[in-house]
């Protein structure tokens, strides 16, 4: 389905897609969302984007390969994890440091880490699948 208006609008919404993502990972402590349903909000927007406009785009555009995203998503979400053992508390406790930014507090959590790690696994896994599947054999 490569048509010209497809393949002219594709861009633009997959980054809308990508900021909507983001958005829905970072509100996801206080409220719906989090890093699993930001990570198929991300994932969705790449496959529309290979839909429209072929799988080395897609490729170029996330730089890293989707399996390396995956892995690196397992590292930051087990070192959210394991942090928690050297400061004497259970595995998987979540732990939080507040850090002065412009005049005010941000607390930041192994849980924001946590939450991370899973929407780059999302991400990677998810998308990695869907370049398999629109990836066709040349003729």
């Amino acid at each position: 389905m490569r048509t010209l208006i497809f393949s002219t609008v594709a861009p633009y919404l997959t980054s809308l897609m990508v900021v909507f993502s983001i958005f829905v990972l970072l509100r996801g402590h206080n409220e719906p969302g989090g890093g699993f349903i930001g990570g198929l909000i991300a994932a969705s927007a790449f496959a529309i984007y290979g839909i429209a406009c072929g799988v080395s785009p897609v490729r170029r555009a996330l730089y890293f390969h989707p399996m390396g995203l995956a892995g690196f998503g397992l590292l930051v979400g087990t070192l959210a994890g394991v942090l928690s053992v050297f400061f004497g508390v259970p595995f998987m406790t979540g732990l939080w440091a507040y850090v002065p930014l412009f005049g005010d507090t941000v607390a930041l959590s192994t849980v924001l880490m946590f939450d991370i790690g899973v929407y780059f696994v999302v991400v990677g896994s998810i998308t990695s699948i869907a370049l398999a599947l629109e990836e066709r054999p040349s003729d």
